[in-house]
């Protein structure tokens, strides 16, 4: 049966209206089904060489592990096997990042988030490190769907502190896993499966630190994936302190 429907996709960044680097890098190519935010952390030019290298290096492992097969055997492999891909390009730009760091004292250190989806079919496939966020809004209402590695989520979830607090809290952006930091590190991973009219948006915490998820979903409602400038807008009006990207995706009818 001939498909009803395509991908449209589009991503931004910005660095904000406080910092003079940007940090933040992102990568959309709706032809493979590959969508990628990173968060870089650290001195001097150290989280943005990280976020960039995490980008091209989640790539490289997915052109050299899962494309070439899957141009052969597609239907044959499993989500398993393809959440293993995503996994194991994440750690791969670990890998990469930590061996640069111990090149230059200047770059020691230095991190990133990484959250970064595969698209096959109508099916989504995640991995997900740090405090940057992947969100599914189906049929008016908005699903956060990566947990954040945090301080302030742990504390969160132990109780210890409320949702309130949580958000004005002083410490929420320190992380608790990263990219880089280590050779390896703990990738979550998950599957959805798509819906036509499904949005997905990724996004560092530049805009969920300064947007509401109420906000992010009404606007994505109103401007689809063209929201991805206005939300950035928002966050800009609302403080902009830090570096802000969002890439979205649509599940569209031809």
């Amino acid at each position: 049966m001939t498909e009803n429907w395509i991908i449209e996709a589009k991503g931004a960044t910005d660095v904000g209206v406080v910092r003079s680097v940007n940090q933040d890098s992102f990568f959309v190519d709706t032809d493979k089904g590959v969508f990628v935010v990173a968060d870089g952390m650290g001195g001097h030019a150290g989280g943005e060489i990280a976020s960039q290298m995490c980008v091209e290096k989640v790539i490289e492992s997915l052109e050299k592990d899962y494309f070439k097969k899957a141009e052969d055997s597609l239907k044959e492999i499993s989500d398993q096997k393809i959440n293993t891909y995503i996994s194991t390009a994440i750690n791969y730009s670990s890998t990469a990042i930590y061996e640069k760091s111990l090149e230059n004292p200047k770059l020691k250190g230095m991190g990133t988030t990484a959250t970064a989806m595969l698209q096959r079919g109508l099916n989504g496939y995640v991995g997900h490190v740090g405090d940057s966020r992947l969100y599914l809004i189906r049929a008016g209402f908005i699903y956060q769907l990566t947990e954040d590695h945090s301080l302030v989520t742990e504390q969160l979830r132990a109780g210890m502190i409320t949702k309130e607090e949580a958000e004005q809290h002083q410490l929420k952006n320190i992380i608790t896993r990263s990219v880089g930091y280590q050779e390896e590190e703990e990738v979550d991973v998950l599957h959805l499966e798509l819906e036509l009219g499904d949005h997905i948006l990724i996004c560092s915490d530049g805009l969920h630190g300064k947007v509401g998820s109420k906000e992010i979903c009404d606007m994505v409602q109103a401007h689809g994936i063209e929201a991805v400038t206005p939300l950035i807008d928002l966050a800009n009006h609302n403080g902009g302190e830090d570096n802000i990207t969002v890439v979205i995706l649509k599940v569209a009818e031809k």
